[in-house]
């Protein structure tokens, strides 16, 4: 008896040494990585974008976007389309299936600092050999056992807690994967939606120009009826309306295409879904732009990039536990007897306790390739979440002046399309008066029209950069948005 106690004395003492030594994690401590926009050395961040200029501000009160980012259009068609992309679009739930798989991942890793317990029941009936040199010849038996096992890995150099924080961090990756996806197809949508209704501004020019066109064949056949004009201007002016008309039914085309891609996007066949037209008229919203170091904390696929060099780091140091013993803690127990009428009394009980510690003494170099192995990954995701960083810059610094270059480029093209229309008017007046020939007209209708055109394709250009710049500052999002547990 008093060797079992002692013995038991010992398995305790055994596994409260474990305990106290758990705190020891070999391994790198994780520190953010430092980019262009947020040094960790003792030099400032820029104050703001290059490209900023002429750009409000944000000020304390309005530095994010908040809520659902498309509402700064005050276009209620886009806010309906946009708000069916989260709950119907397929690709999303491809991205949210991977969420949960990353958030059970963090329960069965830390399932593992918590012991094992099994239990099961045996029975069976033996012979021995008639032959056997045991001296039991012939011999038959039954045995019943009813074990209960438990099995605890003390983790004395923190390699499960290593698994659990690097499985954290994945996690938490996997929740900015999916902010990403939806801010992705979101940003399609409204990117699609634009193009659509760009195509229904044009369309209304080219039928507004079809009616003009057909005025001036009218009229040119009924100078041609009078004599006043040849028969070669009734053909300019027919070709110039046929070629008008093709115009307008080709516009028909990529209408339909960009409406099919917004049926897919909400998740709906393309034959049940009607977009209706919508010419667009308006000029993109003012977007509250802020400072670049607030760029890291808006968008999610740089969180993703973060949280991935966390878990590169964590994988290094459950490599480098490795080379340190592991201690495993076990105890089994049950009711053994090889008759049943006395397996469940109680000189049927078996036990036993006890550590077991192992420790891998020459592997030919396994052990350090992994570690090797883990801090070329880590580098590697480092490199990724800076050059993510850098990307999200650029795309922003692109979307800035694009608009700001946009928005003067509009201005002028629309001064040039009321020149070009006044100059039109003045060609028809002239050739009403029989002044030149219908050359001149046909001149001044292409220019006119080339350039409405112009002005309305710029507007869609200003939109759909609107919508990139919101993309590129994160779209309202931000990392206090990961789960943290």
């Amino acid at each position: 008896m008093h060797s079992k106690a002692l013995s038991l004395r010992v398995s305790l003492v055994a596994a409260g040494l474990a305990v106290l030594l758990a705190s020891c994690t070999p391994g790198p401590k994780y520190a953010k990585p430092s980019t262009p926009a947020a040094p960790a050395y003792s030099e400032q961040p820029p104050a703001n974008f290059k490209e900023a200029d002429g750009w409000k501000q944000a000020q304390p009160s309005d530095s994010a976007i908040r809520g659902a980012w498309w509402e700064l259009f005050q276009d209620p068609q886009l806010n309906a389309l946009a708000e069916q992309v989260g709950p119907a679009n397929q690709s999303l739930k491809v991205a949210e299936a991977n969420f949960r798989q990353a958030r059970a991942s963090v329960a069965l890793n830390r399932a593992g600092l918590f012991p094992t317990v099994g239990a099961g029941a045996q029975i069976t009936t033996n012979r021995i050999s008639g032959n056997s040199p045991t001296g039991l010849n012939g011999y038959q038996y039954s045995n019943f056992v009813l074990p209960i096992s438990v099995s605890y890995d003390a983790d004395f150099w923190g390699r499960i807690r290593r698994a659990i924080a690097a499985s954290r961090a994945q996690f938490q990756a996997s929740a900015a994967d999916l902010a990403n996806a939806k801010l992705e197809l979101e940003s399609e949508l409204a990117v699609d939606y634009f193009e659509a209704r760009s195509l229904d501004l044009q369309k209304r020019i080219l039928d507004d120009t079809v009616v003009a066109y057909e005025k001036a064949l009218q009229l040119t056949s009924n100078r041609y009826e009078g004599g006043v004009a040849s028969k070669a201007e009734v053909a300019q002016a027919q070709t110039q309306l046929d070629t008008a008309q093709a115009q307008d039914i080709d516009v028909t085309v990529a209408r339909a295409q960009y409406e099919h891609a917004i049926a897919v996007l909400i998740g709906k066949p393309p034959e049940s879904f009607k977009l209706p037209l919508n010419p667009l008229t308006e000029n993109p919203p003012g977007i509250p732009v802020g400072v670049p170091s607030h760029l890291l904390e808006r968008r999610p696929d740089i969180a993703t990039a973060e949280r991935q060099v966390a878990a590169a780091n964590e994988q290094v140091g459950a490599a480098k536990a490795a080379f340190f013993p592991d201690l495993m803690i076990t105890a089994q127990g049950g009711l053994q007897s090889g008759s049943i009428v006395d397996w469940f009394t109680w000189p049927s009980r078996f036990w036993s306790l006890g550590p077991q510690l192992t420790q891998t003494i020459f592997d030919f170099g396994r052990r350090r390739a992994q570690v090797q192995i883990t801090e070329a990954a880590y580098d590697a995701q480092v490199a990724n979440y800076r050059q993510t960083a850098l990307t999200a810059f650029q795309e922003v610094e692109d979307n800035l002046s694009t608009l700001r270059i946009l928005e003067q480029e509009s201005a002028k093209q629309h001064e040039a399309t009321v020149a070009a229309e006044n100059s039109l008017q003045l060609s028809l007046n002239r050739y009403k008066g029989g002044l030149v020939t219908y050359l001149e007209v046909i001149t001044a209708q292409s220019i006119a029209l080339t350039n409405q055109r112009t002005e309305a394709d710029i507007l869609r250009r200003r939109m759909d950069s609107s919508v990139a710049l919101i993309k590129a500052l994160g779209g309202g999002w931000d990392i206090s948005k990961l789960p943290q547990s």
